[in-house]
């Protein structure tokens, strides 16, 4: 009764009731508290969806509270609680929890919060021996699904909008874009230069090279010339494609002979259309 004010309007919700007389007694208990002004409906839980309450018509919704407490509170009546109380209206209500279920008090909890209500503190939430949560809570004082205009949403002005003439400061000292390159920079690379290992990207041959770029490293740093002589690392680079690696300088190549010179022919040159 400490959660209800003369003139409210109260929903109490029931599922099964032991005696009726206790539904009466309860029903004049909270008539004496709201006095002419208020207004009690009592209603079964399994009939509050096809009810069709209007949103936000209760300032208190109190549920389950009668024995013998077989209502379960699903997030689907939870959500149609919600909808049907006031912003800022008080929910009382006692879940009693089924450890068949796997229903504990912090999930019962989360579904409340899942649901859209809040829960003020701790002392809002009582556990008593017979494994039954009372808990107090309300709806936000806000309507759910309801927008509010920013204060700072505001259409920007053509004089407020930013530009690029702003950042420019005579006090300032700017980086000369050119003192950021050095004449390294504006060489241009060479083939020899932009040639690199396919296994390790990078200017330096592999452990079995076989692209011939260890024989041009070795050529450039004793200065003589490039061996043409490439040697396989796996001995099948002479049988065809179909033995090479996906490495393998001589791809697209016809197969031949170790040490033999490799001849296309007068129809491997010419075009099939």
């Amino acid at each position: 009764m400490e959660y209800i004010k003369s003139g409210q309007r109260v929903l109490l919700l029931w599922k099964e009731i032991s005696q009726q007389d206790n539904l009466v007694k309860y029903v004049d208990e909270l008539n004496s508290v709201l006095g002419k002004e208020g207004k009690v409906t009592v209603e079964n839980t399994d009939r509050l969806k096809d009810a069709k309450y209007g949103k936000s018509t209760f300032d208190c919704v109190i549920s389950n509270t009668l024995e013998p407490k077989s209502t379960v509170h699903s997030l689907e009546l939870l959500q149609e609680i919600v909808n049907i109380i006031k912003p800022g209206g008080q929910v009382v209500l006692i879940q009693k929890l089924s450890s068949d279920t796997f229903e504990t008090k912090e999930k019962f909890l989360f579904n409340l919060k899942t649901a859209g209500l809040v829960v003020n503190n701790d002392s809002d939430v009582k556990l008593n021996e017979l494994n039954e949560v009372t808990v107090v809570c309300r709806k936000p004082n806000f309507e759910l699904n309801s927008s509010v205009k920013l204060s700072f949403a505001k259409k920007a002005t053509p004089a407020s909008v930013w530009k690029i003439d702003d950042t420019v400061d005579d006090d300032i000292e700017t980086i000369d874009p050119d003192s950021l390159l050095d004449d390294e920079d504006f060489k241009k690379p060479t083939p020899e230069s932009l040639k690199v290992c396919g296994t390790t990207g990078k200017r330096k041959a592999c452990k079995n090279c076989s692209c011939g770029l260890a024989e041009e490293l070795e050529a450039e740093q004793t200065g003589g010339a490039v061996k043409e002589v490439l040697k396989s690392s796996c001995g099948s680079c002479y049988l065809g494609d179909a033995f090479r690696c996906a490495t393998c300088p001589y791809l697209g190549m016809p197969a031949f002979k170790p040490g033999e010179k490799i001849l296309l022919s007068d129809t491997q040159m010419k075009s099939d259309v």
